[in-house]
């Protein structure tokens, strides 16, 4: 380890998508020092991999180079679980790589609702609320479909949607479905909060991703002389003088070094950050010192009521001229946002994306996906904590989705209503054997990018092409993992051990170290993000937030991270 250690105003751990908000932003003062820590490779303009800048998201996202690889956890086990058959872990994939979710997400770049901010403040996060966040939304995007009050025009983030004329004949298909049941094509998904189907806004250009680093990180500001961009290179440790944080310790090719800081900011994410507060003794006392941990700060709220939005899918056969038809490499289309009805339930707390092509595989040009979620759950009861005081070992993650039963039904409701869809004509044209679907292990195992299942996929989409007979046999004997669809939905039992087996998150984890009031002996961080007990230390991503909301995470995460970065420049 270096003797001296090197000096920066700002240390930035995580150089995800808050990460590259943070080192634009705080680097634009060429007097102000700035170091961004990244654990996985670089994402740097002209030398991105392909994996990453395509619009179909599935090749990077399952790219081992691009992944924290030994992350796993448990999805929607509860207290009213039986012990006797606990919960299995499953991998759970996180961004290892420059950008974070931004290089390898599908690209959904919606907001949420105004009422999701209000309850931010609401929650004691003081100045989140809708009219105080917008301007950070709109700071942040370029627009290039729509002007007006609720769009920026000027940002370095791209939105655009893909309209009807450039969908697939299944994703129109799938929209006469959603009309059938009674909804309206709404134009602009980040228009009016409203229910309706709509073309996804994504964060992309040219039917090319454009993930935060390229975003935030172009060539310019990579030669800022006070700005430096470490990859490869993992935080193993928070330093402190007394009670205020001073700097980090970090492995690089096995190396270790010290980095001193006026000022160290978390951006690790909702699964990545409680560990770096934890092991440096900021976390619920008991835990810590079971684990041997002094106890710097006792904050109980540290690594507690994670979230995410709980999903199940259908699945069904799309027909040969139904699939994609080479307009766009894009498989994401069409969404829908609906309201449930449910008593206490807010306006749009459901949610569906539409997937044309299931998996870059052979198989996966064959199958569709209807993948439903909770898109405002109640649910949170979820934890963060230490396996071992390890700082390269991955923590215990237990989401809990289904913790609040209003989730568990909703998402039967949702089941039984969105079946419905498959009955218009023009879906019975498109699609054939709906059934019900999940991202089991077994989809995972296939889903794995290499030759052997590149050549097993090819051998069973050309039975699946052949006689009708065959497909249903290979249907109900390969494909399917649980009942037929109809009957399934028949039975409540069946539907709700269904439900509880195959719901997973989509990757939107969140709130695990809330900002609140002082008062709130759960929060972590104040509205500044200021971790509360301590000094030096702030936080800037997705465990910040008081509550998930009822949007795909990816543009809430570059909005916070947009705001805190304002407010350490004003308070310089």
């Amino acid at each position: 380890m270096s003797a001296d250690p090197i000096s920066f105003d700002y240390i930035i751990v995580g150089g995800g998508a808050a990460g590259c908000v943070l080192a634009n932003r705080l680097s634009a003062d060429r007097t102000t020092r700035v170091l961004v820590c990244e654990a996985g490779p670089d994402v740097r303009d002209g030398e991105t991999p392909e994996q990453i800048l395509d619009s179909f998201a599935a090749h990077a996202f399952l790219d081992s180079r691009f992944l924290w690889n030994d992350l796993e956890v448990t999805t929607a086990a509860d207290a009213g679980a039986d012990p006797a058959n606990p919960a299995r872990r499953r991998k759970y994939e996180q961004g290892r790589v420059l950008g974070g979710g931004s290089s390898i997400n599908g690209q959904l770049a919606n907001r949420g609702a105004p009422h999701d901010y209000d309850e931010w403040e609401a929650r004691g996060a003081t100045g989140w609320r809708w009219d105080t966040v917008l301007p950070y939304f709109r700071k942040l995007e370029r627009d290039v479909d729509f002007g007006g009050p609720l769009h920026g025009d000027s940002g370095p983030v791209p939105i655009r949607r893909l309209f009807p004329h450039v969908w697939a004949p299944h994703a129109h298909a799938m929209a006469k479905g959603f009309a059938s049941l009674g909804y309206r094509y709404v134009e602009d998904q980040n228009g009016p909060f409203e229910d309706g189907y709509f073309p996804f806004a994504i964060n992309n250009l040219y039917d090319r991703r454009v993930p935060a680093p390229i975003a935030y990180l172009g060539p310019g500001v990579r030669q800022r002389p006070n700005l430096r961009v470490e990859t490869g290179s993992v935080v193993t440790g928070l330093v402190f003088e007394g009670n205020r944080c001073v700097g980090i310790t970090a492995v690089a090719n096995g190396v270790e070094q010290r980095y001193r800081a006026g000022e160290v900011i978390l951006a690790s994410g909702a699964i990545f950050t409680p560990p770096h507060l934890l092991r440096a003794g900021i976390g619920p006392a008991a835990d810590l010192e079971a684990m041997g941990i002094r106890v710097r700060h006792a904050a109980r709220g540290v690594g507690t009521r994670l979230m995410d939005h709980p999903s199940v899918a259908i699945g069904a056969f799309v027909r040969p001229h139904a699939r994609l038809n080479g307009k766009t490499r894009r498989h994401l289309l069409v969404g829908l946002r609906f309201s449930s009805g449910f008593p206490g339930t807010t306006q749009g707390d459901m949610a569906v994306s539409v997937s044309t092509k299931a998996a870059w595989h052979a198989v996966g040009e064959q199958i569709a996906s209807l993948t439903m979620w909770v898109n405002k759950t109640y649910s949170e009861a979820g934890t963060v904590t230490l396996r071992s005081t390890d700082p390269l070992a991955a923590p215990q993650v237990d989401f809990r989705l289904l913790h609040d039963r209003r989730d568990l039904e909703r998402l039967m409701a949702a089941m039984r209503h969105l079946r419905g869809a498959f009955d218009a004509p023009e879906m019975r044209e498109a699609v054939e054997t709906p059934f019900a679907a999940s991202f089991s292990e077994r989809v995972r195992q296939v889903g794995t990018i290499n030759r052997s299942n590149a050549l097993k996929t090819q051998l069973l989409a050309k039975l699946l092409d052949g006689p009708p007979a065959l497909r249903r046999f290979l249907f109900r004997n390969v494909i399917m993992e649980a009942p037929p669809l109809d009957a399934l939905l028949a039975d409540d039992v069946a539907l709700e051990a269904f439900i509880r087996r195959a719901a997973v998150g989509v990757w939107h984890a969140c709130c695990s170290c809330r900002m609140g009031a002082p008062s709130d002996p759960l929060a972590v961080a104040d509205p500044a993000g200021r971790v509360y007990g301590v000094e030096g230390l702030r936080i800037a991503d997705a465990s910040l937030f008081p509550v998930i909301p009822s949007a795909n995470i990816h543009l809430t995460v570059l909005m916070a991270a947009e705001k805190i970065a304002d407010d350490i420049v004003a308070g310089r």
